[in-house]
């Protein structure tokens, strides 16, 4: 699969670092995918999808939020307004080079972030989010016993999967100022909903409040036995494969080369066609070819 891989400016001026996944043949259209916290665009679950949606000729752009990855900037100056900066500056850049994104897809809090940006893009027609919490607040629950301590302190130090990050007060504050129930029913897309009933990171109910805030066209996809982060290839390849089927239903192609204009009446198109020279003197018949075939 060809990629192609480039930086962009967030809004904060910090170098992002992206990559683009191409299909083998003419892109039908673009899609952008927002990662989960504390992730980034290289976790296999992202990889999957953008394979998956290549395969049916949609070319997708992921990258890295601020200080994530290979992103320049501080994780933790970072809060769910930050990222959602970042998105629109991921889509700023692809209608700077003619790729505006049809699609978005998010992961967990990526989930929420392209549910809240969506409907203040015109040109995207259908999102999709992965284990996303209905509530951005719900982050705040991954950081247990240390919510005193940073609200006290004005900052500490959480472990999140295995690796500790700082979190400050300003991360806390922001995620309670969002109303995500009004963006959702405000979406005005065609949106999808995958969780998992096993997900013990982001409750399945989450799945519940955002499909039932949303209006119609809407539907709903169980992972079955799949874990938050996709671990399993199965998994990671079901959603894969559901998202880029759905998707097909919803997104305008991107226009072919326009045709020929008509000609006037009365003229003709000549094309020249290969004759051998026996064929030169053969006798015009209705089965047999012209030295200038006439269209």
């Amino acid at each position: 699969m060809p990629v192609e891989r480039f930086d962009f400016p967030s809004a904060d001026g910090h170098k992002l670092a992206a990559r683009l996944d191409l299909p083998e043949g003419p892109v039908r259209a673009y899609a952008l995918f927002a990662h989960c916290f504390t992730c980034g665009k290289d976790i296999h679950v992202a990889a999957r999808i953008a394979a998956a949606l290549a395969a049916q000729g949609i070319a997708t752009i992921r990258f890295d939020f601020t200080g994530l990855g290979g992103s320049g900037g501080d994780f933790a100056n970072t809060h769910f307004s930050s990222n959602l900066a970042d998105l629109m500056a991921a889509i700023t850049h692809m209608r700077e080079t003619d790729r505006a994104p049809s699609l978005l897809i998010g992961h967990s809090l990526g989930g929420a972030a392209v549910l809240a940006i969506a409907g203040s893009v015109p040109e995207v027609k259908a999102v999709a989010v992965i284990g996303a919490p209905f509530d951005v607040g719900h982050i705040i629950h991954q950081f247990g016993d240390k919510v005193p301590e940073i609200e006290e302190k004005g900052e500490a130090l959480v472990n999140l999967a295995g690796r500790p990050f700082t979190i400050r007060k300003s991360f806390l504050e922001d995620v309670t100022q969002h109303d995500q129930k009004q963006r959702i029913a405000h979406l005005g897309r065609a949106l999808l909903v995958l969780h998992s009933p096993v997900d013990d990171v982001v409750g399945i109910d989450n799945a519940r409040q955002i499909y039932e805030a949303a209006h119609h066209p809407k539907s709903f996809i169980s992972l079955d036995k799949a874990d938050h982060l996709l671990t399993q290839l199965a998994d990671a390849k079901y959603a894969a494969g559901v998202i880029a089927n759905w998707a097909e239903r919803y997104l305008e192609s991107i226009p072919e080369p326009a045709a020929p204009p008509a000609l006037p009446h009365g003229q003709v198109t000549v094309e020249e066609s290969r004759r051998t020279k026996l064929e030169e003197h053969m006798v015009d018949s209705p089965g047999s070819e012209k030295g200038l075939r006439l269209t």
